[in-house]
């Protein structure tokens, strides 16, 4: 089968990818073989293939928003049957047992694994998973369209909600790419003004023509005082910014598995009055349903609506979509179409 790996980290001009034959992978006890149809590119891919994030697994395939068939099972598999239609994404596994699982946080479990980090992923024709962390898919989604949801949609809504935006609230989000323009579509459905930072103009011109109140460049000043902000965008400088222009009580939350470094905060200017920062730690299976619940909603159509913005690259491709990404030439959300 067909597959990239991260033959040798570094930045997207040093052609850290490689696409390679690999042996078809065979399903262990609990796991399912999944033939891929799509794969999202997430940032976190980028982050993996420049060294940012160094590869636990030598000669990883990244990819972990992939839409797929299972083709096989392992022994015990009992939730999903030949010909499903499953979902793999960034949380593989945990140990079930510690504190932080045993009280729900899952996703700050010491021994978690993820998917194109520590076990192969979707940049490939198949793939194996473990089906207690897979998603059955809302039925009504295309392959495209889902494949996102299974990271930029998921982290998205779980750093909407860490943000603790007010009923009616005004929210800024700096970077709009694949995670923040759902996240957007969330918050304006639930009823939240919208202010956009963003250094892209195509993506300012995208949040606009998703209902935001406005979109400007990623130190403009905000048109009013914002009650909660999120992050997108690995670049530390902005968290000042984004901390200046929160009101009192604010909360900027931080979604980005890796930032630069934070310049130095000033108390009064940026944190007094109760401002504070969160971070986001990847999501568990629980924030994963919940989303895709509401993703379903969605799909059938109920208010409110979601509109998946994509730029669909062949499998062939992947290197190419990944330099888009890090160049900000991806409009919404990138996804790997495997023929």
């Amino acid at each position: 089968m067909k597959a990239w790996v991260v033959e040798r980290p570094g930045g997207m001009a040093t052609r850290p990818l490689r696409l390679v034959e690999r042996e078809m992978p065979e399903p262990g006890p609990g796991e399912l073989l999944v033939r891929v149809r799509a794969c999202g590119v997430c940032r976190t891919d980028l982050h993996v293939a420049e060294g940012d994030l160094p590869p636990h697994l030598p000669g990883v395939t990244p990819g972990h928003e992939i839409v797929g068939e299972v083709v096989d099972t392992g022994y015990g598999v009992r939730r999903f049957t030949i010909g499903a239609r499953v979902g793999v994404a960034w949380l593989r596994g945990t140990c079930g047992s510690c504190t932080y699982c045993r009280r729900g946080a899952e996703n700050l479990c010491a021994s978690s694994l993820y998917t194109g980090w520590d076990a192969h992923g979707g940049y490939a024709e198949f793939t194996v998973a473990p089906e207690a962390y897979v998603y059955a898919l809302p039925p009504t989604w295309s392959d495209v369209d889902v494949a996102p949801l299974l990271c930029a949609g998921i982290i998205g809504y779980r750093a909407l909600r860490r943000a603790a935006l007010p009923p009616g609230g005004r929210l800024g989000i700096w970077g709009f790419g694949g995670s923040a323009h759902l996240a957007a579509q969330v918050a304006l459905a639930e009823g939240a003004t919208v202010h956009v930072f963003t250094r892209s103009a195509k993506a300012r011109s995208l949040a606009l023509s998703l209902g935001a109140a406005s979109a400007g460049d990623s130190f403009d000043p905000a048109p009013e005082p914002l009650d909660a902000a999120i992050m997108f965008a690995p670049v530390g400088e902005l968290v000042p910014a984004a901390l200046e222009r929160l009101d009192r009580g604010g909360t900027l939350a931080i979604a980005g598995i890796h930032l630069s470094d934070v310049p130095v905060l000033g108390y009064q200017r940026h944190l007094f009055q109760e401002r504070q920062i969160r971070s986001v730690t990847a999501n568990t299976r629980a924030d994963g349903e919940e989303f895709l619940r509401l993703a379903e909603r969605f799909a059938r159509g109920e208010p409110p609506r979601l509109k998946v913005e994509t730029t669909p690259y062949d499998l062939a491709e992947a290197d190419r979509a990944l330099a888009d990404l890090a160049a900000d030439k991806v409009n919404g959300a990138a996804v790997l179409v495997v023929q």
